[in-house]
């Protein structure tokens, strides 16, 4: 692949995007979602690009305030991928038109991987470590979890935004021609969904406290249940605020339905 040669001035503008790009939510909107914020990590490229050409820097502007929304951390590869588009449109070999559609052509399939490998996966392994030591009193718990989960996508935005302007356009023909960026996508969704599996099993229980008693016969309904399937109830309890929240409940309202639900089976000696 062809590389994009970092002069110490790319290298000032790259600095100040990367500490910019985690603005990524400033003034989020329905409308344009990630806009305002990707023109913020912008700026110092266009200003730098376009400091002798008002025009262009108006038209920069505009270009970026086009709707866009990824993943935090795949932000700023476009960023940077896009700062190096824009010197190319400057010296006459890129129009306007193809920086837009190749933003656009990015946000879902880096969207989808991404997600998959930070929010479905690493967050669910930060927050398995960081609950079972939360739950002992140890309060290295939290800085693990901000370790493990943000401090390495701030890492991961400051390599990505460089590559995205040292590597551009011939990066993403490469990755796409070779097939890598679907096999990465299905890779980090399985492994996502593994991590769901363990830390339901591990960390989801219902504690039922059920016996039935028949003459001098008494049942106790949790060995009956887990001799069927281990973590029954925990699995099923799982699914059901799954179902819940994709008919829109709020977090809130789910743990008040739990917190009820245990208080009230707790008065009558189910858990």
């Amino acid at each position: 692949m062809e590389k994009n040669v970092v002069s110490a001035e790319d290298k000032k503008v790259l600095n100040k995007m990367f500490w910019l790009s985690h603005l990524v939510f400033v003034d989020f909107n329905m409308v344009k979602m990630e806009a305002n914020g990707f023109t913020l990590t912008m700026s110092p490229a266009i200003e730098s690009i376009y400091k002798d050409d008002e025009e262009g820097r108006k038209e920069a502007v505009l270009r970026h305030q086009a709707f866009f929304n990824t993943h935090a951390v795949a932000f700023s590869f476009i960023a940077g991928l896009s700062y190096a588009m824009e010197k190319q449109h400057k010296e006459g070999n890129v129009d306007g038109a193809t920086i837009e559609n190749i933003k656009a052509a990015l946000m879902g399939p880096t969207a989808g991987m991404f997600d998959s490998l930070f929010f479905n996966c690493l967050r669910i392994i930060a927050a398995g470590i960081a609950i079972g030591l939360c739950s002992q009193g140890n309060a290295v718990g939290v800085l693990l979890f901000i370790l493990l989960y943000g401090v390495t996508q701030s890492i991961a935005k400051y390599y990505l935004l460089n590559a995205g302007y040292t590597f551009g356009t011939s990066f993403i023909d490469s990755v796409f021609s070779s097939g890598l960026m679907s096999v990465l996508t299905k890779s980090a969704s399985v492994l996502g969904l593994m991590m769901v599996g363990a830390m339901t099993a591990s960390m989801v229980s219902v504690p039922l406290n059920w016996t039935i008693v028949t003459g001098d016969t008494s049942v106790v309904v949790a060995d009956v249940l887990n001799s069927i399937f281990p973590g029954l109830l925990g699995v099923i309890m799982l699914f059901v605020m799954v179902r819940l929240i994709k008919k829109g409940w709020r977090p809130t309202k789910l743990i008040l339905l739990v917190f009820v639900i245990a208080f009230a089976g707790a008065l009558l000696g189910i858990f």
